[in-house]
């Protein structure tokens, strides 16, 4: 699978944007993926995930309530939503593919993640 994130950008405070992710391949469809950041000195966090079928979610308290993450399989495609957007997630925004099925503690982790996208960076200004 090959990913490909768009929809960054500069934003002020307060705002949304929506981050999606398309991949390319026939295995998108069976599986799980995540949403991490990194922003410039800092290491890449988890953000969100999703598994195959879009049934279970999880997020990173950070971003709890104000961000939603979901899949089009129909589309190749997964997105997150954010709203009441702080400076603070100003970061690039990586998708990736997990190795294994999301559960109990390991969707927080990159190591979980074997494919990532280029990234897409979001400004948010305050």
């Amino acid at each position: 699978v090959q990913l490909q994130a768009s929809g960054g950008g500069l934003v002020q405070a307060g705002g949304s944007l929506r981050l999606s992710c398309a991949a390319s391949g026939r295995t998108f469809d069976s599986s799980d993926m995540g949403w991490f950041r990194q922003a410039p000195g800092k290491e890449r966090e988890f953000v969100a995930a999703i598994n195959w079928s879009g049934a279970s979610t999880y997020y990173a308290d950070s971003v709890k309530g104000r961000s939603t993450i979901s899949r089009n399989n129909a589309k190749n495609t997964v997105y997150l939503q954010m709203s009441s957007l702080k400076s603070e997630d100003t970061a690039v925004y990586y998708c990736a593919v997990a190795r294994m099925p999301l559960g109990g503690s390991n969707y927080y982790t990159p190591r979980t993640y074997k494919r990532w996208g280029q990234g897409t960076q979001v400004t948010v200004s305050s």
